[in-house]
């Protein structure tokens, strides 16, 4: 499809944003649903929490008072915390997989009725590489990913007969306000600078040794939810600048 009628989740900053950002210059019309909504921001705004059920519930259904239907719906909305597993947060744990897995889950469940209505509906779950590949201190965020990954492969096998496509799309480390939360933390723990920390400790792995864009995940975004997409369902997009490759 060219344009049409989407949710994005987490739209207020960063990836969201971006892809927000570019479908509503591609002509699409957007809910950009987030906790602190941008009221200046791409879309229409909408201040929701997706850590609930009714969240979730409220997001779907002002997409579709909104706009009289839903055809693509992209679950970004999440957050990071990094922490021995040791001594790793138990509330944090559930936030992590409420917000990472469970939303995901229940935009889907929502708008399943409406995206198989849509005769070409789509689903992108941003799900990172760390849901292919783990790194240590972040087994919430890990776990909740590789869960997502899962998640994309039975939306693909349950929706195809009805024309409902699901894709996982995974980006290695992207320039947005929670990686720069990470680089900072990483540089005082290292008694390093932050150009240190960035260079020889964040993309140690990758081979690429650069952050990914928020534009850069906007355009394979738009180009999965476009024409050029429809053979994608069911697999990770990887957008990981090499690090797999080890």
């Amino acid at each position: 499809m060219t344009s049409g009628r989407a949710l994005v989740t987490g739209a207020a900053s960063g990836i969201g944003r971006a892809i927000a950002e570019r479908l509503v210059a591609d002509g699409w019309q957007v809910l950009a649903a987030d906790l602190v909504p941008d009221p200046h921001g791409p879309g229409e705004p909408l201040a929701v929490d997706l850590s609930t059920r009714e969240g979730n519930r409220a997001a779907v259904a002002a997409t579709v008072d909104a706009f009289g239907g839903l055809d693509v719906v992209v679950a970004n909305a999440g957050f990071q915390h990094v922490s021995p597993f040791e001594s790793f947060d138990e509330d944090r744990w559930d936030a992590l997989l409420a917000v990472l897995l469970t939303s995901p889950f229940l935009l889907a469940r929502y708008a399943w009725p409406h995206l198989r209505e849509s005769g070409e509906g789509r689903i992108v779950v941003v799900a990172s590489v760390h849901g292919l590949i783990a790194s240590p201190f972040k087994a919430g965020y890990v776990a909740a990913k590789h869960g997502a990954v899962g998640l994309v492969k039975s939306l693909a096998l349950e929706g195809a007969a009805d024309g409902i496509r699901a894709v996982a799309l995974c980006p290695g480390f992207v320039r947005t306000p929670l990686v720069a939360l990470q680089i900072a933390a990483l540089a005082e723990s290292h008694g390093i600078s932050e150009e240190e920390a960035l260079r020889d400790v964040l993309l140690e792995p990758q081979a690429l040794k650069r952050l990914l864009e928020p534009e850069e995940v906007a355009d394979v975004a738009a180009f999965l939810l476009g024409p050029g997409g429809r053979a994608f369902t069911g697999s990770p997009v990887a957008m990981d600048s090499g690090w797999l490759a080890r």
